[in-house]
Formats: structure tokens, C-alpha cells, sequence
């Protein structure tokens, strides 16, 4: 089984660390789908990172899905995600505020950084910008103000690198002193064994 893409992509580290918590064995393929993009179509056509490459050939991409079938397959019998209840319901909002402000950090970056300065739409980037920060404004309300559980599922994980990324790619955006919560669940969890394998950078 191979892992494509690269881990500076919230999604690829997401899928990688999760991955890993389930036990699952896989080879890491660091493929931009930029500067390797021909190198990454011929494995996906769709050149779509994170792109999971199984044993047989067939791909999966999307880090959700992928993850919905890593579950599937862990040798553990280990869940990412509560199966019921409130528990459930709690993780699923975390999940999805994470994956919100990666999409909006990379909307941003790929509005600054690639878009042409003269083409760059002021408007729409400060729509961007404040869904941002509503995400992490939410995230910052719902998370509790806690050590990283030593048994941490797909919503801790995706808290944690969503902050990682967005503070890699965007420095001074988005202030630690006014996201704390986040800002200390996200550096305890960098702190786990994972984790520090999977390194952003």
C-alpha cells in the first residue's frame, strides 16, 4: 500500500498519522502534485493529493474517504471516530471545523501565492479570511482545554495538523493568544510519537 503526496498538505499528514494509529502498514511516496505532477498523474490521473495506492492497483483519494476504509482494514480493530452518541456527534463537529480551516488556508495560500498580484480579488480573499477565523473561533469554543488523549482519533489528529498547517503557511493570521485552547492541544499533540514521525516539514 502506498500513501501519495506530500506532508506539507494537511490532508496527506492526516491520512499518514491516522494511518499509523491504526497499524497500518504503508510506503510514503512524497510526490507534489505540483513540480511532480506528471509523476503523480501516472499513478492518479486525477493527480489528487492525498491518493492511496492499494496492493492490487486500485486508488482511493479524498483523506475522509480513505480513513472511512483504513478503518476497515486496521489489523487493531481500532476506531477513529466514537461510534454513537454525543461522543460521536462532538467529534464529527471537530473533524469537520478542522478540515474547514485547512480548505480555507489553502484557499489563501493559493490566492497569494500562485494567483498573479494583479488578479487577486481583495473580496473574496477577505471572505476567505474570515471564514478562517471562524473556524478556529469555533474550534477555540468546542475543544476543551486538555492534554492530547494518549488514544486520539481522526478529530484530534485533524485539529492538530489543521493548526500545525495553518501556522506554517500562514504565520501571524491567526494568533495563538486569542486561539489557546487550540493553540496548546495542537503543540501536545506534536509531541506524540506520530507525530513526530510525520513531520510537516
Amino acid at each position: 500500500m502506498q500513501l501519495i503526496g506530500m506532508l506539507d498538505s494537511p490532508y496527506v499528514r492526516r491520512v499518514a498519522i491516522c494511518l499509523k494509529l491504526l497499524g497500518i502498514e504503508f510506503e510514503h511516496h512524497a510526490i507534489s502534485v505540483f513540480s511532480g505532477f506528471d509523476r503523480f498523474k501516472a499513478l492518479n490521473p486525477v493527480v489528487k493529493a492525498p491518493t492511496l495506492v492499494l496492493d492490487d492497483d486500485q486508488i482511493l483519494m479524498d483523506s475522509s474517504l480513505i480513513l472511512e476504509y483504513a478503518v476497515g482494514i486496521s489489523p487493531t480493530g481500532r476506531l477513529l471516530l466514537p461510534t454513537q452518541g454525543t461522543k460521536r456527534l462532538r467529534a464529527l463537529q471537530l473533524n469537520g471545523l478542522a478540515l474547514a480551516a485547512c480548505e480555507k488556508t489553502v484557499q489563501i495560500v493559493y490566492e497569494q501565492q500562485l494567483r498573479p498580484q494583479e488578479k487577486q480579488h481583495q473580496p473574496w480573499l477577505d471572505r476567505i479570511q474570515g471564514q478562517l477565523l471562524a473556524a478556529y473561533a469555533e474550534l477555540e469554543k468546542q475543544l476543551p482545554q486538555a492534554a492530547i488523549p494518549h488514544l486520539m482519533g481522526s478529530a484530534e489528529v485533524s485539529v492538530a495538523v489543521a493548526w500545525s498547517f495553518t501556522q506554517h503557511m500562514l504565520p501571524g493570521q491567526i494568533s495563538a493568544d486569542q486561539h489557546p485552547a487550540v493553540a496548546a492541544f495542537s503543540a501536545n499533540a506534536e509531541k506524540h510519537p506520530v507525530f513526530l514521525s510525520t513531520p510537516l516539514v
